[in-house]
C-alpha cells in the first residue's frame, strides 16, 4: 500500500492514542511488524507557541520509521505553521485530527467539532497542503449523526485538496468509544474516493482486521485499543494475511517485552516520570494471566527501574514455577 510517495510494508497501522503511543510504545508496535506507527495527538498551538512538553511529543528514533505525526487545531494559519515544524522534526507523514471527541478538544473548535464546518476544514487542508511536501492524511469520525453524510462530504473535500489518505473511525462524535463501529461507512467512503482509505474501529482480535478488509475494501487497518498491552496483534495480523496460524506470546516473550518497555520508558522520560507511567500501564501486558491482579497491585508504588524489573522477574518466575503455592511479589 502507498500513501502518497510512501510505500508501507503491510496493511497494519498503529492508531494515535493520547497518553499511550509515546515513542516506547511505538517501538514495541514496530518491533511486532506494524507498518506505520502514529504519534499521540499533538496540539498545533502548543507546537507553534513553543510548549516544551508538546515539542517532546515529536521525539523520534530511526527504528520506528515510517512515523506519522498527528496534529489538531482549528486555525488554518497555525495548523500550517505547526505542519512545517512537524516536517522539520523528521516525520514521514502528517495527519490532521478531525475526529477527536474529547470535550476539552471540542471546546476549542478542533477535532470532531470541525466536521460540522466543512468550509473551515477545506481552508485548513488547503493551507497545510501548501506548507508541506510529505504525505498528508486525515482521520475522521462518522460525524455528529449516524448517517455518515458529514464523513462522506469531508472525504470528498480531502481528496479535492490533495490529501493522500483518509482514516475512518465510523462512530459518531457523541458515541465516543461506545456502541459498535459502523463498518459500512468505511465501505461507503472507500467507494466515494479514489485515495487510500484506512479502516479503524473494533479491531480487537487479529481476525477482525481481515474481516474489516473483506467487509469494507479498505486499504489498511488501524488498530488502537486492541494493541494496548498487546503489541503482538500486529505480527498476528501479518501471519493471517500470509495464510499462517496465529501464535500467542509465551511467558518468556511477554515478560521480555515488558522489560524492554520499562527500560525504554525510563530512557525516554527519566526514572521519575517513567515510574508513574509504569504504575498505570505495565498491568496491561498481563491481562488474562494467573494472579495478574496481584501483580498490578505490586507495581502501584514502583519508583525505580530496578524495582519494576525485579517485580516483572518475580512474576515471570512464579508463572514458570509449576510447583509454586502462591505469589509474594512484595516480599
Amino acid at each position: 500500500m502507498n500513501i502518497g510517495s510512501l510505500k508501507l510494508d503491510n496493511i497494519t497501522v498503529l492508531a494515535p492514542l493520547a497518553g499511550i503511543t509515546s515513542l516506547p510504545f511505538r517501538l514495541l508496535a514496530k518491533e511486532a511488524g506494524c507498518a506505520l506507527v502514529c504519534s499521540e495527538m499533538i496540539s498545533a498551538n502548543g507546537l507553534v507557541y513553543q510548549s516544551l512538553r508538546t515539542h517532546e511529543l515529536l521525539r523520534s528514533q530511526a527504528e520506528e520509521k515510517p512515523l506519522s505525526v498527528q496534529i489538531f487545531g482549528q486555525d488554518p494559519a497555525i495548523m500550517a505553521d505547526a505542519a512545517v515544524l512537524v516536517v522539520a522534526s523528521g516525520a514521514d507523514i502528517l495527519d490532521i485530527n478531525l475526529g477527536c471527541a474529547v470535550r476539552k478538544v471540542l471546546k476549542t473548535g478542533s477535532g470532531a467539532a470541525l466536521m460540522k464546518e466543512p468550509h473551515k476544514v477545506e481552508k485548513i487542508l488547503q493551507c497545510v497542503r501548501k506548507s508541506v511536501n510529505i504525505p498528508l492524511t486525515i482521520k475522521i469520525r462518522s460525524g455528529w449523526e449516524a448517517s455518515g453524510s458529514q464523513a462522506l462530504k469531508i472525504a470528498k473535500i480531502a481528496q479535492a485538496n490533495g490529501i493522500d489518505a483518509i482514516t475512518v473511525h465510523p462512530r459518531t462524535a457523541l458515541q465516543g468509544f461506545a456502541g459498535k463501529a459502523n463498518w459500512s461507512l468505511i465501505k461507503a467512503v472507500k467507494k466515494a474516493v479514489s485515495i487510500p482509505v484506512i479502516g479503524n474501529g473494533d479491531v480487537v482480535l487479529p481476525e477482525d482486521a481481515l474481516k474489516m478488509t473483506a467487509a469494507t475494501g479498505c486499504d489498511a487497518v488501524m488498530i488502537g485499543r486492541g494493541a494496548i498491552g498487546n503489541p503482538w496483534i500486529f505480527s498476528q495480523v501479518i501471519t493471517l494475511l500470509q495464510g499462517g496460524e496465529v501464535a500467542f506470546p509465551d511467558v518468556e516473550q511477554r515478560f521480555e517485552t515488558m522489560a524492554t518497555y520499562i527500560t525504554s520508558t525510563v530512557h525516554f522520560f527519566g526514572e521519575h516520570r517513567a515510574s508513574r507511567i509504569i504504575r498505570s500501564q505495565l498491568g496491561w501486558f498481563v491481562k488474562g494471566l494467573r494472579y495478574s491482579s496481584r501483580f498490578r497491585e505490586s507495581i502501584k508504588k514502583v519508583s525505580t527501574e530496578k524495582e519494576a524489573l525485579t517485580l516483572v522477574k518475580k512474576y515471570k518466575d512464579f508463572l514458570l514455577d509449576g510447583n509454586n503455592k502462591g505469589i509474594g511479589l512484595n516480599k
